[in-house]
């Protein structure tokens, strides 16, 4: 089997790979497209942070990848259903811990479907113990949606580019409280965000007070098969008031005018601001459930 580092031009195949993987998981259509692929691995070192297996014919039998943040590295590993029980699985564990080790990271994480039952042993049985749960959550808009309410003297309003440090700045306020939050400096963030391969700032919108930003949202055009909401918070001043459903609603509303009528986001199951509790009370429901297990490197 041929061991080499993912490429651009094999997306195509990866998500057809992914998809496969999910539907057999899930038993449900897939929702994974390029466009997801090309989002999961935009700020991945693909030469040197990825690996794809494949056999003598081209077909992809395994692929994984890592990325560190800060003392964290993520990681993500998956073995075609027809080549597990061939070691592939430990192998590509082994892979992601030695290169993470050799960017100095403290702990790994790897994410897995909580469907996939081969993943809890395998990662148990090498150390790691669960420490998260995340969900995607959807809804499909049947007709317009609610109209968003605010408190007296809030407005909704379109994301400027002059504003774009104080729309990160409310961002990374907001998720502060948020588990494994990591702050990144300006500068790197929007030199990111405008690199991204759906960058679209017309999807973003803040709720104002004054002269004050107290929430704010960036949707990303095309992900998880409609829209997705890619980042919703609410400063510690203003939380309590409506202002995430109020933006949640806002953004519905706007993919709904532009014809999207499904729209996804995921949150972390255990959100300390009841982020769940406000995402069922607007229809969505949860589609799809991932496992974070953690290992100490160091």
């Amino acid at each position: 089997m041929n061991v080499r580092p993912i490429r651009g031009d094999d997306l195509t195949a990866i998500a057809a790979f992914l998809a496969d993987d999910e539907e057999r998981l899930l038993g449900r259509p897939s929702r994974t497209s390029v466009e997801d692929v090309r989002a999961w691995t935009s700020g991945v070192d693909l030469a040197h942070d990825s690996w794809l297996y494949a056999n003598d014919d081209r077909a992809i039998r395994a692929l994984g990848w890592v990325q560190p943040f800060d003392e964290v590295g993520v990681a993500v590993g998956v073995v075609h259903a027809d080549a597990r029980g061939r070691g592939l699985g430990s192998e590509l564990v082994a892979r992601a811990e030695a290169r993470l080790s050799e960017l100095s990271v403290a702990r790994i994480q790897q994410i897995a479907f909580a469907a996939d039952a081969a993943a809890a042993p395998l990662l148990l049985g090498c150390g790691y113990r669960e420490v998260r749960r995340f969900w995607d959550m959807t809804i499909e808009l049947d007709g317009p949606p609610a109209l968003p309410r605010l408190p007296e003297g809030m407005r909704i309003e379109p994301f400027s580019t002059t504003e774009a440090r104080a729309f990160h700045d409310a961002l990374d306020e907001a998720f502060r409280d948020h588990w494994e939050h990591h702050s990144e400096p300006f500068e790197e963030w929007w030199e990111r965000r405008e690199r991204a391969p759906d960058f679209d700032p017309t999807l973003w919108f803040v709720v104002r007070d004054g002269d004050d930003i107290a929430a704010a949202v960036r949707n990303d055009p095309h992900r998880a098969g409609g829209g997705w909401v890619a980042a919703l918070g609410v400063r510690r001043p203003w939380r309590g008031r409506g202002l995430g459903k109020a933006l949640l609603l806002h953004s519905f509303g706007e993919f709904h005018r532009r014809g999207v009528h499904r729209v996804s986001l995921g949150v972390d199951a255990d959100n300390p601001t009841g982020a769940t509790k406000l995402y069922e009370d607007v229809g969505m429901e949860v589609e799809l459930e991932q496992v974070f297990y953690e290992k100490e490197l160091r």
